[in-house]
């Protein structure tokens, strides 16, 4: 029998091995050295393809993009940029309603598998006024509704003791619609799964006034990594809309001195509403 490979000689009928490129003899006269002879050509041979630019075998092929399965069991493959395609369904959705049919049992990112429930937003469709917080927490993860927790409460007395208005009359969101393990941080692949969808709502609703709740829903809606310490109490815009920076409920509840930093802010956003800053 005679064996070649990429320059190695070899036949089961003579001890004798002939090999370009190994030096020395000592694998001569055996079984083992014909398979270290052609474990080293192999080697050398695998380098010049290296040098060459070369990075997949012959018979290799190359990844393939996972397709997310309907069914919504294999689902942390699901890439969130093809639902950017000018053919994805939720970009022409007419109403919130339609919106967030489109965006169904969402596996567009991990913590999908571990939350209770999609908490997309609640509030008038139609509110000059919207609130965008970073996530859901525990309370929200259960009843599926965003600001219902100790945070919410506080956001509902700002909104209904504070400024007047009954909570229906506003519309409140976040920028991750699924609640973070142990309700830590958002992470950059998450928030940008679930950005998309923010924007939508807001394009829907189209608010007068913007009130940004903390640094995650902030920093995302201005694309900025300026501290919120520094961005709160003073308008921005957001697409044409304006709006208020200030510190999220959750912060307030640990810092409650700084409860009148954001009574300054909500008291900027009133006088707006009311067009009295014109």
């Amino acid at each position: 029998m005679i064996l070649r490979r990429h320059g190695v000689i070899a036949t089961s009928k003579s001890p004798v091995v002939r090999s370009r490129g190994v030096k020395g003899s000592k694998y001569r006269g055996s079984e083992t050295g014909e398979i270290a002879i052609l474990a080293e050509s192999l080697r050398r041979h695998l380098q010049r393809r290296q040098r060459a630019g070369i990075h997949i075998l012959p018979n290799e092929q190359p990844d393939r993009a996972v397709t997310p399965d309907r069914t919504g069991e294999s689902q942390h493959s699901a890439r969130p940029e093809a639902d950017l395609s000018a053919e994805s369904p939720w970009l022409s959705a007419k109403n919130l309603d339609e919106l967030r049919s489109e965006i169904g049992d969402c596996r567009r990112c991990k913590l999908c598998s571990g939350r209770k429930n999609i908490v997309f937003g609640i509030g008038n469709p139609h509110a000059r006024l919207m609130f965008v917080g970073e996530g859901p927490g525990r309370d929200e993860d259960l009843q599926g509704e965003p600001f219902v927790g100790r945070a919410g409460q506080l956001l509902s007395d700002i909104i209904t003791k504070g400024m007047g208005l009954k909570r229906e009359d506003v519309y409140i969101a976040n920028v991750v619609k699924c609640r973070p393990p142990e309700n830590r941080n958002p992470e950059p692949d998450e928030v940008s799964a679930c950005e998309p969808f923010l924007k939508k709502q807001i394009d829907l609703v189209r608010p007068q006034v913007i009130v940004g709740l903390g640094k995650f829903a902030v920093q995302t809606l201005l694309q900025s990594k300026v501290p919120i310490t520094k961005l709160r109490g003073t308008w921005h815009h957001y697409q044409g809309i304006k709006l208020m920076p200030t510190f999220h409920p959750a912060y307030l509840l640990r810092n409650p001195a700084d409860k009148k930093l954001v009574w300054e802010d909500i008291k900027k956003v009133i006088q707006e509403l009311r067009g009295e800053n014109t």
